[in-house]
């Protein structure tokens, strides 16, 4: 007997009903994306190894899927390498290839290599799968799907003030509520780091704190601790453990902490600048929140970072995430080009949708009425008025094969069809079709165009 087939852990199949829906995010993203001014990319699932890796930082490079060479790919492989086990020196002579991490990297080497096509500010969005070789658990997949917006060329920070905006239009129109908006600066993380004395160690200290909400204050204090960073420098970074006020009342609390670092200070008065024109202009039905512990482990970014978190009603990680990145582009020679984007986690909002029973019910519509098949006369008959009736949009379609009644209606109730249309000798004579709504039992005799009217 065959062995029952599998998929690899952290990926899955979709049903027509969550494509439906899944769809229906992506169309919401999509039109906002193009009502913003963001134009549409795509660029290989896979890049060469080099583009990748050292981009992510020490943990994102160990997320990295690796392809192996084609062929005989041991053949060109580090001898000493294999014999010692070394992994990672054996890696590089393995394989030259690895699928894309996240989409702005590829998009840093999309826009070194376009460059000349281009004009700048150029405002792209991009809606592709990723993949991770993470632990796959409740929202964290090994393949996922990146709806991001970028735009470089400028380093104006209404651009981060439009992107918090687009975040609210998007979440407004997917009835998301609550959700929160969380914004820092990689700048006064790094003042900070300066003056508690860990700016050597402000890799090591941002991405310890980025951790706060999944393993605690006391964790994050011990990984500080494991890394290095002394039991002084963690009493001073005390404080933004509980960090607590309005966004105004922060930024104050940050210029006093930061006033001695150039940096730190430049990085409160780019907040200063985003937050009051977001507080001003107003948000939909989103939150605006500066959390000084946000660092996003992302080693590019430079400037303003962003976190989305879900409504609190939902236990979900975040739903969205991005920043700014003044030389992102320089890594593949291309210098002084800034850039900012965000990107928004499609499974994630997936399921908060469906946790909180949002997607309306028109979104797993099918097909709108099945035509019972009575036999190859019956059938004609049904099948031009089917033709016409898809001129007009209408979801309809044909039973393709010639069985019991009882067995036609069962298929249309499974498929959640509301009508199916009955064809029968006394119907063809008069140029008529008696359509039967499923749920009512009501059944009515039509002409095809008082059919088409119900249908529509």
């Amino acid at each position: 007997m065959a062995q029952k087939p599998s998929i690899p852990k952290g990926t899955r199949d979709f049903s027509p009903a969550e494509v439906a829906k899944r769809q229906y995010i992506v169309s919401i993203i999509k039109s906002n994306f193009e009502k913003y001014g963001y134009q549409p990319i795509e660029t290989p699932s896979f890049e060469n190894s080099e583009t990748l890796m050292g981009k992510y930082g020490e943990e994102g490079d160990r997320l990295i899927f690796k392809i192996l060479n084609s062929g005989d790919y041991l053949s060109k492989a580090d001898a000493t390498a294999l014999s010692n086990k070394e992994s990672n020196k054996l890696t590089s002579s393995i394989s030259e290839k690895a699928l894309r991490y996240d989409l702005t990297v590829p998009f840093a080497r999309y826009v070194v290599q376009h460059q000349s096509e281009m004009d700048f500010p150029f405002k792209r969005y991009q809606i592709q799968p990723v993949w991770r070789a993470d632990r796959p658990q409740k929202g964290r997949f090994r393949e996922f799907f990146q709806c991001d917006a970028d735009v470089v060329g400028s380093s104006s920070l209404w651009q981060e003030v439009e992107l918090i905006q687009l975040y609210d239009a998007v979440f407004s129109e997917l009835g998301l509520k609550g959700v929160a908006i969380k914004i820092n600066n990689r700048k006064i993380l790094s003042g900070i780091a300066e003056v508690i004395g860990a700016k050597d160690k402000l890799i090591d200290f941002t991405v310890a704190l980025d951790k706060l909400d999944k393993i605690g204050e006391d964790g994050v204090k011990k990984e500080m601790l494991e890394k290095g960073i002394s039991d002084d420098a963690i009493q001073k970074v005390q404080p933004l453990f509980n960090f607590t006020g309005t966004v105004v009342e922060k930024i104050q609390k940050l210029s006093v902490l930061l006033s001695s670092s150039s940096e730190g200070t430049k990085g409160v008065e780019e907040l200063q600048f985003i937050c009051d024109k977001v507080l001003q202009l107003g948000l939909k039905d989103s939150v605006l929140d500066l959390d000084v512990t946000l660092a996003r482990g992302l080693n590019y970014y430079t400037g303003a970072i962003f976190e989305v978190a879900p409504p609190s009603t939902v236990a979900m990680g975040s739903i969205g995430g991005g920043g700014r990145y003044d030389d992102l582009t320089g890594i593949f020679g291309l210098k002084d080009m800034s850039g900012v984007g965000i990107s928004f986690g499609l499974d994630r909002i997936y399921l908060v949708l469906e946790e909180l029973n949002l997607f309306p019910q028109t979104v797993t519509s099918t097909t709108q009425a099945l035509f019972i098949n009575y036999g190859e006369k019956e059938a004609f008959y049904a099948m031009q008025a089917i033709q016409n009736l898809r001129t007009k949009n209408i979801k309809v379609e044909l039973y393709p094969d010639v069985i019991k009644v009882g067995k036609q209606f069962l298929y249309a109730d499974k498929r959640g069809i509301p009508f199916v249309v009955l064809v029968g000798e006394s119907e063809i004579q008069e140029s008529k079709f008696s359509l039967k709504n499923l749920q009512t039992g009501e059944q009515l005799l039509l002409d095809l165009e008082s059919l088409a009217v119900h249908l529509s």
